[in-house]
């Protein structure tokens, strides 16, 4: 399967780059035990556009979001976040560029419960250097701008889901952030309100001019992007050739997986295994 070319054009109508990544790579171990997690990737991200990175499980996908995030270091390659080289940095100088340059946004929410809603938010405020009255008064502006007004005082675990996403989400918008970093952000969320979710990041990655780059295994929210890109085995491949088998739920190439009509319909299959089990009782499958 040919390489994707994830870097270049992108959106049209969409502003400068706000991120870049070039021959990015990420190995674990030594020798004979090394593992390589992400394969020379290469991705340009323009202001305001959203990309949602998919893949199987074990493809690398929450490894490149942590490089991109300033969290991991690659192995080799650059990254450059609005105009600066963040894979250069000494580790005493990441801790800033963290918390200025990104807001990240987790599937479990990560808020602290033993603070208030608004506290939650602060946190994030205080640690880039913005405290006291300025700090509070930001953290209000931003809950109330995600409907969030009549919940300051509240603690996590009087919200629903949507409600913790929100908060994360301001959470993540605190110190005014380029770029917006979402690892599974709605799989712990029902449909409607996960896909509420990715139409409000949407709409401020357009109304704000930010960068929102997503991982998820969610096929739901994939209308919200501008483009979806394919990770697997560390590599950007080509989506559109794939797949999934009805059997296994695997993702397979339709080049090389094996092949069966049913009803007038193809279907695909890591293995004639697959094949077999799904001929021997094909409604089974095709009722999940």
């Amino acid at each position: 399967m040919k390489k994707q070319e994830a870097a270049g054009s992108a959106a049209a109508g969409l502003g400068s780059v706000a991120l870049r990544a070039g021959n990015v790579s990420r190995s674990f171990g030594t020798g004979r035990t090394e593992v390589t997690a992400v394969r020379d990737v290469s991705l340009e991200v323009e202001k305001g556009e959203v990309i949602l990175i998919m893949g199987p499980s074990g493809s690398g996908k929450t490894t490149l979001l942590l490089m991109l995030g300033a969290l991991l270091r690659p192995t080799s390659g650059h990254i450059v976040v609005d105009g600066r080289e963040i894979s250069a940095l000494t580790e005493g100088e990441l801790p800033e560029v963290r918390a200025r340059h990104f807001g990240f946004i987790f599937q479990d929410f990560n808020l602290l419960s033993a603070l208030s809603v608004r506290e939650n938010v602060e946190v994030a405020l205080n640690l880039a250097g913005t405290k006291g009255r300025r700090a509070r008064e930001r953290a209000e502006a931003l809950l109330r701008d995600l409907d969030l007004g009549d919940r300051l005082d509240f603690h996590p675990a009087q919200l629903s889901g949507g409600e913790k996403q929100r908060v994360a989400i301001a959470r993540a918008l605190a110190n005014d952030p380029a770029v917006i970093l979402a690892d599974e952000p709605t799989a712990n969320l029902d449909s409607h309100i996960g896909h509420e979710v990715m139409r409000l990041l949407r709409g401020i990655a357009r109304e704000q001019g930010r960068s929102v780059i997503i991982v998820s295994h969610d096929e739901r929210i994939k209308d919200i992007a501008d483009r979806v890109l394919w990770l697997e085995d560390g590599e950007f491949k080509a989506m559109v050739s794939r797949a999934l088998d009805p059997v296994c739920g695997m993702s397979v190439d339709r080049e090389t997986a094996f092949v069966a009509e049913y009803r007038g319909q193809s279907y695909y299959f890591c293995a004639n295994g697959c094949r077999t089990e799904f001929f021997a009782e094909p409604e089974r499958f095709l009722s999940l």
